[in-house]
């Protein structure tokens, strides 16, 4: 016959018994993700994310209002900070860790761009374009340069504006492809309503800075126009 258990110290049980509730919860999750992490509900992803960063603190509620606020997991992850700090409880230590992931998704979205490998068409930048600004809700104007034998050897930023335009100049892409001792360059920028195709805008744009090109002996290789969905290209298109 086993011995009789021993009853919990009095101070023990009511350390238990304050626990709180959510912190088994969390564990239990934890535990789900590494055997079956598909049968994680969205909200359930979004609350274990929550949870690094606040860990003393329920973060279902807060999952839940964000999903229902922004519509999915992704919209809620690429969301911008304004309308994220509208949400109570959303802080700046969740701000700046959502910074975080932002910049490690784009930074994976391009990747085969900073290999360095060498660009046989407009499918590796564009799909670093659209890891970086296919998402925002303002237009941003990329530029890639490479050298003579099409690797990578700069991807920065040339202008930022706004939700249907930025103000870009040719000097300003030429002078970084001069600073950088560029052979050629690689055009991007997005389109925030959703639709790549090219506006007369763009046109008149590409026109301008592939003549200015020419007369520095410079290539300009594509001008993409990306979207969260797909891009356009302006090679492709024959429109250089």
């Amino acid at each position: 016959m086993s011995p009789a258990r021993k009853p919990l110290p009095t101070a023990l049980k009511a350390a238990e018994s304050a626990a709180p509730h959510y912190l088994g919860h969390r564990q239990r999750q934890r535990e789900k993700l590494l055997a079956a992490p598909k049968s994680l509900a969205d909200y359930e992803l979004l609350e274990l994310l929550l949870g690094q960063v606040l860990p003393r603190r329920d973060t279902k509620p807060l999952a839940k209002e964000l999903l229902a606020r922004f519509g999915s997991l992704r919209e809620v992850l690429l969301a911008a900070p304004e309308p994220l700090r509208e949400v109570g409880g959303f802080g700046e230590s969740l701000a700046g860790h959502w910074a975080l992931l932002r910049e490690i998704f784009a930074r994976l979205g391009e990747a085969q761009v900073r290999e360095r490998q060498v660009f046989s068409g407009p499918e590796v930048v564009a799909e670093a374009a659209r890891a970086r600004i296919g998402h925002l809700k303002v237009e941003e104007f990329w530029v890639a340069l490479v050298d003579n034998k099409n690797r990578l050897v700069a991807w920065e930023r040339v202008g930022r504006g706004t939700v249907d335009q930025t103000t870009v100049y040719p000097r300003e892409v030429l002078a970084l492809a001069l600073k950088h001792q560029a052979s050629g360059v690689i055009l991007a920028h997005n389109h925030p309503g959703g639709d790549a195709s090219p506006s007369q805008a763009d046109l008149d744009l590409t026109r301008r800075i592939n003549r200015a090109a020419q007369e520095l002996g410079l290539r300009v290789l594509d001008h993409l126009v990306v979207t969260e969905a797909g891009h356009f290209s302006f090679q492709e298109a024959g429109f250089l």
